[in-house]
């Protein structure tokens, strides 16, 4: 589904501002109005109909990248920017965004282009984060629009310019509900020279927990542990020769299991498909990414496959993706206090999307928002606003 067609669906204008200045007047003006509008980037990361607005706001024209430097690995672009155009500027020069976001279009059914600040918005964070850290952990400064129509700067261009309060920590994963990304600083590393996979074929979950836990608690640097379809991975990756020493010592490790080794694009087809969640793609049923304790992963699984449907598992057991067609309030009462955000709705409403927030957190979003979005016009009914 494309921003074109998404505009149907509810706003009755798509506003595309060219430039920062005549988005913050935009903003400003609806400010005054208490207009309320959609945020998006390329389309890609949030279904249709979640949010009942006036306008459709996209960043798709701010876009380019305004600085790279590969020795100072450090990129800034301006939120518009396509991710592609960005990670094919990083790998010109041996480098990569190393917490490897997810594409959401295969599981949504959506063609639109996703952009850096969407990326920045939705936290899209992928198998690597076990090791690398999520896409908020790369972020070294933000440019915003907030709902009063102000310019915000926040960060730099290195760790050590980051001082005062971390606006970018909270506008990375906010869903465009406090501001309007225009520009992002991130931290860029260099792209590993080999990569391999050990695949442990039938096997439990549990068994696959076991394995998880020995291998992430090695000091050979797993950079992946997914388990789908019976098969539990893990992923080794750098130079050659390191790859290969800390392959053979993990092959020692599970001396007594079936192991499987698959290299480079092997490998790199296998976790493109793990990290996009590619197995539930055929389906119609929702999606839902549900964050745990890894040692739950079993107990949880198991609750949500009395519910039918199936789930798969990354980041070791930490977070879990489930395709059935139950109801959110089943799903939720099934996972108890673990964060469950539908992901796909299916048949599901758009208020089903993310969980309710209630006491102390629920105060401090309310704040939050009021302070960086007075008027309640950035996405209004997403994430609780």
């Amino acid at each position: 589904m494309s921003i074109d067609e998404l505009t149907i669906k509810a706003p009755r204008s798509l506003v595309s501002p060219t430039d920062e200045a005549e988005l913050a007047a935009f903003v400003g003006e609806n400010h005054a109005r208490a207009a309320p509008m959609r945020i998006a980037g390329g389309g890609t990361r949030v279904q249709a109909g979640a949010v009942e607005a006036e306008h459709m706001l996209t960043t798709r024209k701010i876009s380019g990248i305004v600085t790279y430097e590969p020795g100072a690995l450090t990129l800034i672009a301006r939120a518009g920017t396509p991710l592609q155009d960005v990670e094919d500027a990083l790998a010109a020069e041996g480098q990569a965004l190393a917490f490897e976001p997810m594409d959401h279009r295969e599981i949504l059914g959506s063609n639109g282009t996703p952009t850096i600040g969407g990326m920045v918005s939705a936290n899209v964070s992928g198998p690597r984060r076990i090791l690398a850290g999520a896409c908020r952990d790369h972020l070294l400064g933000v440019r915003f629009i907030d709902g009063r129509g102000r310019t915000i700067k926040n960060g730099g261009r290195v760790m050590k310019n980051v001082t005062g309060l971390d606006l970018g920590k909270l506008l990375c994963g906010s869903f465009g509900t406090l501001g309007v990304l225009t520009e992002v600083a991130l931290k860029t590393l260099p792209r590993a020279e080999v990569e391999k996979s050990l695949a442990f074929p039938r096997i439990s979950l549990r068994e696959a927990r076991e394995i998880f836990a020995a291998a992430l608690a090695t000091p050979f640097e797993v950079s992946g542990a997914a388990f789908q379809g019976g098969t539990a991975w893990l992923r080794v990756e750098g130079f050659e020769a390191q790859v290969d020493y800390r392959v053979d010592r993990l092959k020692e490790l599970f001396a007594r299991r079936e192991i499987e080794i698959v290299a480079d694009a092997v490998s790199r087809s296998i976790w493109r498909d793990l990290r996009d969640v590619k197995h539930f793609a055929d389906s119609t049923d929702p999606i839902w990414r549900i964050l745990i304790k890894p040692s739950d992963a079993p107990a949880v699984i198991e609750a949500l496959r009395q519910l039918g449907g199936e789930a798969s598992v990354d980041w070791g057991g930490g977070l879990v993706w489930f395709s059935g067609a139950a109801s959110s309030a089943a799903v939720r009462k099934a996972v108890g206090a673990a964060r469950a955000v539908v992901v796909r709705r299916g048949s599901l409403a758009a208020a089903d999307l993310f969980p309710a927030e209630d006491g102390a957190v629920a105060r401090i979003s309310a704040a939050l928002r009021k302070t960086f979005d007075p008027a309640g016009i950035f996405n209004p009914g997403l994430m609780g606003n």
